[in-house]
């Protein structure tokens, strides 16, 4: 890769986007751009535009969108799907529109259909309906990969997708309603351990298997992507099918999630699983053959992953509360 190159990342601020930046600049990349929502509104075209006008932009990571998990997608879905196309729309159709040749888009493993063979392969895409809670979202990210693949066919572009797994580490959302898995269960068994409560209760039954990636070993994957060279990234795609799946290849129950974060978190109570709540899909791994032939795989242990991300959390959410 070029370490001169004038790189846009959208949505520093994110947990994607930082993970980027901190990857990009460990390799050494001298002229990283960003702006955050102060400075440059992403779902405001002219705004966009401008921006890339202003700035010779080389490359550019789409890390940016509105994200969130179940409650929140079932709430706001008329956000998740306007304000992700808008956000995507904009930053593709400026990248061409000012010569940017080179552009990574990160999309999401719930564009694949609902009851997807597992695990779930590329050729996954649009064979199915999706899950209900997160479609809104799941359509935007299709969209957002589709955009890719236009300018690439009818103008030569190399803008590449990227669709990754469950992510969790710095940076991530602990909102107690509207986060994922891993940070809402570090949330609680951490409040748990605090209050001295003898138990935490957990939704279902514990049985659902999930995959898990750290954020660092994400970005150094896109980045990895970003940066073959355009031949090798075509025999592992196609014209229309040129996303690449990015995870572990490997699951764990939800039981010996939460069991492991509570050997992280040092909590002595008990974990209580409701049977009488709902489980949801039992299983979403991703097939991530292609990106191992394409010469990446994950290095990031889930106890390793959680270390830190715990370490990360005690740091910036509870020092800040306590602050």
């Amino acid at each position: 890769m070029n370490l001169t190159d004038t790189i846009f990342v959208a949505g520093h601020r994110g947990m994607v986007g930082s993970a980027i930046v901190r990857r990009l600049q460990a390799l050494g990349c001298s002229n990283i751009v960003t702006a955050d929502r102060a400075a440059l509104d992403l779902t405001d075209q002219h705004a966009v535009n401008a921006f890339f006008a202003t700035h010779r932009i080389d490359q550019v990571y789409l890390a940016a969108a509105k994200v969130g998990g179940i409650h929140a997608n079932n709430t706001y879905p008329a956000e998740f799907i306007h304000q992700n196309l808008m956000i995507e729309a904009n930053i593709i159709h400026a990248a061409h529109t000012h010569g940017v040749h080179k552009l990574m888009f990160l999309g999401s493993s719930c564009i694949y259909p609902k009851l997807a063979e597992q695990p779930m392969k590329e050729e996954a895409l649009l064979t199915g309906l999706l899950e209900p809670t997160n479609e809104p979202y799941a359509i935007a990210k299709i969209a957002g990969i589709k955009l890719c693949e236009s300018y690439n066919r009818q103008y030569g572009r190399d803008y590449r997708s990227a669709m990754p797994t469950n992510l969790y580490g710095p940076g991530d959302n602990f909102h107690p309603e509207n986060s994922h898995v891993i940070p809402a269960l570090m949330r609680r068994i951490h409040e748990a351990k605090l209050a001295h409560a003898p138990e935490v209760v957990i939704w279902g039954s514990g049985t659902p298997m999930r995959e898990f990636l750290h954020v660092d070993d994400l970005a150094e994957a896109v980045v990895h992507l970003q940066n073959l060279p355009q031949e090798r990234y075509a025999r592992e795609t196609e014209p229309m099918r040129s996303h690449i799946n990015v995870g572990t290849g490997t699951d764990v129950t939800i039981r010996t999630l939460a069991e492991a974060l509570v050997q992280v978190i040092g909590y002595e109570g008990k974990l209580v699983f409701d049977t009488t709540k709902p489980d949801g899909t039992p299983r979403k791994l991703m097939d991530v053959s292609r990106l191992a032939r394409l010469g990446w795989t994950a290095s990031t242990g889930l106890e390793s992953g959680l270390i830190d991300t715990y370490r990360w959390y005690i740091q910036n959410v509870e020092g800040v509360r306590a602050g």
